[in-house]
């Protein structure tokens, strides 16, 4: 792997008021098991979440992508030091520039408040203010509405549709909605962010 490659894919921390992101570790694991009680995150069909026998295995895949140089996952704090979820940067492609947030699930007692904001705050401003990203992706599926409106009021812009992109686990293709935020739109939704985050950060 270069350097330019693995700088980002170099783990950090990431931290505001409301949240701090650190590296996945394999002994998050029983934190991690926790949030996703909050909710029983694993029977929502249409996101990505691992069941609890799986958090094992779903932190060794993301730690073998970090390896390859593809990915950063991050285990997500509340301010009290709890662990209340995940996200990474995906589809990490140095040599273009790009990257994609995704593979974020949060507990319930903490969905649609300012950690979330906080969280893409932090990820946004490290993707484009010290990797020196041109562009910043969210995919999401079809069929998650609440996904679909969050990522449309940070301010990001839907580029399209991809049909039949891939398989659901269950083997049903799915299709996957692709936007985006560009380098030139940075300071515009930075300043949205941090508008909603000083009048109380709620997101959708």
């Amino acid at each position: 792997m270069s350097d330019a490659h693995s700088a980002w894919t170099l783990p950090v921390m990431l931290a505001g008021r409301h949240v701090r992101l650190e590296p996945l570790r394999a002994d998050h694991a029983d934190g991690l098991r926790l949030a996703l009680a909050d909710g029983d995150l694993w029977r929502l069909w249409y996101t990505a979440v691992p069941a609890p026998e799986g958090v094992e295995a779903y932190i060794a895949a993301a730690l073998e992508g970090q390896a390859a140089g593809h990915m950063l996952p991050f285990t997500v704090f509340d301010a009290e030091g709890a662990v209340v979820g995940c996200t990474r940067y995906c589809n990490v492609a140095a040599a273009n520039r790009r990257l994609e947030i995704g593979y974020t699930w949060y507990a319930r007692r903490v969905q649609r408040t300012a950690l979330n904001s906080e969280a893409k705050r932090l990820l946004l401003a490290h993707a484009f203010e010290d990797l020196g990203a041109i562009a910043v992706e969210f995919r999401t599926h079809w069929f998650n509405h609440r996904s679909r409106t969050a990522i449309a009021r940070l301010g990001a812009k839907q580029d399209g549709v991809l049909r039949n992109f891939n398989r659901d686990p269950d083997g049903a293709f799915r299709d996957t909605v692709v936007f985006s935020i560009l380098e030139s739109e940075w300071p515009a939704v930075r300043k949205h962010l941090d508008f909603q985050l000083a009048h109380g950060g709620a997101h959708p």
